[in-house]
C-alpha cells in the first residue's frame, strides 16, 4: 500500500504547488511509482507537468470528484516514466458548489485515491490555497499532510489554523491523519527574519520539520512556464538539488532512499 500525502497550506504563494510537482518528480527519479492529483482549480500542478488546464482533453479530477469518470480514465502520462497525473480543468472551479448537496461530499476523493494507493508508491495531492471543500476532500483521502511554509510571520499564523484543521479532520472524518512534515520554502539565508522564523518552527515542531530547505531560485521559478519539473528543466540548479534532497529525506524515513542516491549519481 502506497502513502497518500496531501500538500496543503491555506496561504497562497508559499511554494505549495512547486513542492507538489517537484517532490513528485524527485520521487519518480527514484523509480517510485508516483501519482500527482491536482485538485486546485488554478491547475498549476497540471501545467507544471505539461498539461495546460484549459487545453486538457478527456476526463479530469472534476469528473472523478463528481463520480462521472474512473481513476483510470483520468490518469495522464508525463515526461517522467514513473510519474502520472490526474489533471485539473476549468470545470473544477464550480465543483465546491456542485458537491454541496452530495451525500458524504467531503469523502468523494477518498475511494479513488485509496484505490490508487494500492498501485502507486506515493500519491501526492496538490490542494487549493484555502480550507474549503476541495481541500477537505484531500485531507479525508490522505494518510498525512505535507506543509510547505514560507519563512515569514504571517505564514506562522496560517500554520496554526491548518494544524487545528488537520486535528479536527483527524478526530471527525479521517482517524490517523497526521502531519508528514513541514518544508521551509523560498528560504533566503541572508535575511535575519528567515533564520528567526525557521528557528521558531523547528523549536515548536521539532523532527516534523524537514532538515532540507528549498531556496529562492530563479531556475525553479522559470521551470513551470516550460511545463517541466525542475529535474527536466535544470537538474544542476540549486532548486533541483534541494528537491532531490527532500525526496531522499522523505524516503529515508521509510528506508527507501537507495534508488534515489543511485539516480542522482548517474
Amino acid at each position: 500500500m502506497g502513502r497518500v500525502i496531501a500538500v496543503a497550506n491555506q496561504k497562497g504563494g508559499v511554494g505549495k504547488t512547486t513542492t507538489a510537482v517537484n517532490l513528485a518528480a524527485s520521487l519518480a527519479a527514484a523509480e517510485k511509482r508516483v501519482l500527482l492529483v491536482d485538485i486546485d482549480p488554478q491547475g498549476n500542478a497540471s501545467s507544471g507537468l505539461g498539461h495546460v488546464r484549459d487545453q486538457t482533453s478527456g476526463p479530469s479530477v472534476y469528473d472523478l470528484l463528481l463520480g462521472q469518470a474512473t481513476l483510470d480514465e483520468t490518469v495522464r502520462k508525463t515526461e517522467l516514466p514513473h510519474l502520472e497525473l490526474v489533471p485539473a480543468d476549468g470545470d473544477l472551479a464550480g465543483a465546491e458548489i456542485e458537491l454541496v448537496p452530495v451525500a458524504d461530499r467531503e469523502r468523494q476523493l477518498r475511494g479513488p485515491v485509496r484505490a490508487a494507493a494500492e498501485r502507486y508508491d506515493f500519491v501526492l495531492i496538490d490542494t487549493p490555497p484555502s480550507l474549503g471543500l476541495l481541500t477537505l476532500n484531500a485531507l479525508c483521502a490522505a494518510d498525512a499532510v505535507l506543509v510547505p511554509l514560507q519563512c515569514e510571520y504571517y505564514a506562522l499564523e496560517g500554520l496554526s489554523a491548518l494544524q487545528r484543521t488537520i486535528q479536527l479532520v483527524g478526530e471527525a472524518l479521517n482517524p490517523g491523519l497526521e502531519i508528514e512534515g513541514i518544508v521551509l520554502c523560498m528560504v533566503d539565508s541572508r535575511q535575519n527574519l528567515t533564520e528567526q522564523v525557521a528557528g521558531e518552527v523547528r523549536t515548536h515542531f521539532g523532527p516534523k520539520v524537514f532538515a532540507t530547505t528549498i531556496p529562492r531560485n530563479v531556475r525553479l521559478s522559470e521551470a513551470p512556464s516550460f511545463g517541466k519539473p525542475i529535474l527536466l528543466y535544470d537538474i544542476a540548479s540549486k532548486g533541483a538539488k534541494s528537491y532531490l534532497d527532500l525526496a531522499r529525506e522523505l524516503l529515508a524515513r521509510s528506508g527507501q532512499d537507495r534508488r534515489l542516491a543511485a539516480a542522482v549519481s548517474r
